[in-house]
């Protein structure tokens, strides 16, 4: 699971530096596409970078769980965190032309990478150890 989420995580970062390019062959610096799509295009992208660096950092303090309820938060913990990226990428070539400016993609995929982060963290929970003087 650590070389996956090290692998997702520089092959988002890679789709970050493309979708970058992608944004300059649009031109969407020059404000042609309209303030709102301007500021979709722009966020999205944002959002990718974010996806690919939390794989990266989970990635890289991965450590397995031994079992138990611990493993199976860490477990889905992951999934959510790997999943996230698709769904972001989706959103940066769908939501920019959708009018009202609706989130059908971004919203969901930042609520499951915040929640497969908080997963990871609370999984790495230590039980209390008792008390040697028996209290």
């Amino acid at each position: 699971m650590k070389l996956l989420h090290i692998v997702v995580g520089a092959l988002v970062l890679v789709a970050f530096l493309l979708t970058g390019q992608y944004m300059n062959h649009l031109d969407v610096r020059s404000g042609a596409l309209g303030e709102g799509t301007r500021m979709m295009f722009r966020s999205r992208h944002i959002y990718i970078l974010l996806a690919g660096l939390v794989n990266v950092a989970v990635g890289t303090y991965f450590v397995g769980r031994d079992g138990g309820w611990r493993r199976t938060l860490q477990l889905a913990g992951s999934i959510f965190v790997l999943a996230a990226p698709l769904l972001l990428l989706a959103a940066f070539f769908k939501e920019p032309g959708v009018p009202g400016l609706r989130s059908l993609f971004t919203l969901p995929a930042i609520i499951i990478l915040a929640v497969g982060t908080l997963m990871h963290a609370f999984s790495s929970i230590r039980q209390k150890q008792g008390r040697a003087s028996g209290l």
